[in-house]
């Protein structure tokens, strides 16, 4: 998803949609943490992230991916990321 950013006084800012609020847990005055990535992105999670729910969430999505080639098998032969 595509979000702008838009100037809040002397600082910018970027709407979160509500979907995307609700899906989160987010509320009005909620407060969310906000890291720099190792690929140059920013990364937000909400302060009350619950680690567990995410596990389980994440456990949910992996059964449904296929499994491919090994990532180290793919740099071992050359592959670049």
């Amino acid at each position: 998803m595509n979000l702008q950013i838009t100037k809040w006084g002397n600082s910018l800012a970027v709407r979160i949609p509500a979907e995307m609020a609700r899906g989160v847990g987010l509320i009005e005055g909620d407060i969310i943490q906000a890291a720099l990535t190792a690929q140059g992105g920013i990364c937000f999670h909400p302060k009350k992230w619950d680690r567990a729910a995410f596990v389980k969430e994440m456990s949910a999505a992996r059964k449904q991916m296929p499994q491919g080639v090994s990532v180290i098998e793919e740099l071992r032969r050359g592959g670049q990321y």
